[in-house]
């Protein structure tokens, strides 16, 4: 059995990107192939921990340079407990974020701290994902999306508008600089739509 696909979605808060990695993880499943969908922070129990950190309390409540750290453990617990022991049995790993949030995030928003964040994925995770799906909407109404969820987890979008608006564009240049890796998808569309371009894109990648 080879090795199996590593699929990342990534977006501003509110983006549909959660509604997309599941949708895909079922057409997968339905077309035959086994799929794991997972998510960061979190996606093994020590990142959920470190989780409930990072996305609950008020918007000041890390630094930058401590949540480059935060993120950096949970995704290194993550990793070990659940995407490489599924990536080694061939299963597609279908990931809600990934290393391309703490770099716009924490590296090219929050701080400049970019070089911070290369260097600490290079030495403690030094996995990048194989395709990454990119869901570009307007973040004025991804902001009242997110927060009308309610769900507890809205620190980031706490910081309001102006946040989200500098974190579409470190996403766009970040997938400018990724050609080969990052597919910008228009997330304004039908989520019909947008499901079945992604889940061809895939599949065409298994061969199909």
């Amino acid at each position: 059995m080879g090795r199996g696909l590593f699929v990342t979605f990534e977006g501003i808060d509110g983006s549909g990107k959660s509604t997309q990695a599941r949708r895909l993880a079922g057409a997968l499943e339905a077309a035959g192939h086994g799929a794991v969908l997972t998510r960061e922070p979190g996606g093994s129990p020590g990142a959920e921990e470190i989780r409930r950190l990072l996305v609950e309390g008020a918007p000041e409540r890390w630094s930058p340079e401590t949540e480059i750290l935060l993120f950096t453990a949970a995704r290194r617990d993550h990793l070990e407990k659940t995407i490489e022991p599924a990536l080694s049995a061939g299963r597609t790993v279908i990931c809600d974020r990934y290393a391309d949030s703490t770099r716009v995030y924490q590296g090219a928003v929050r701080g400049a701290l970019r070089a911070l964040v290369d260097a600490l994925h290079a030495q403690m995770i030094a996995r990048d994902p194989d395709l990454t799906f990119l869901i570009d909407v307007d973040p004025d109404q991804a902001l009242a999306r997110g927060l009308a969820r309610n769900s507890g987890e809205d620190r980031f979008e706490t910081f309001g508008a102006g946040f989200q608006h500098k974190l579409r564009d470190g996403f766009l240049a970040l997938a400018a600089d990724h050609p080969e890796r990052v597919r910008v998808i228009d997330g304004a569309r039908d989520i019909d739509v947008i499901a079945r371009e992604i889940s061809a894109a895939v599949l065409e990648r298994h061969g199909e």
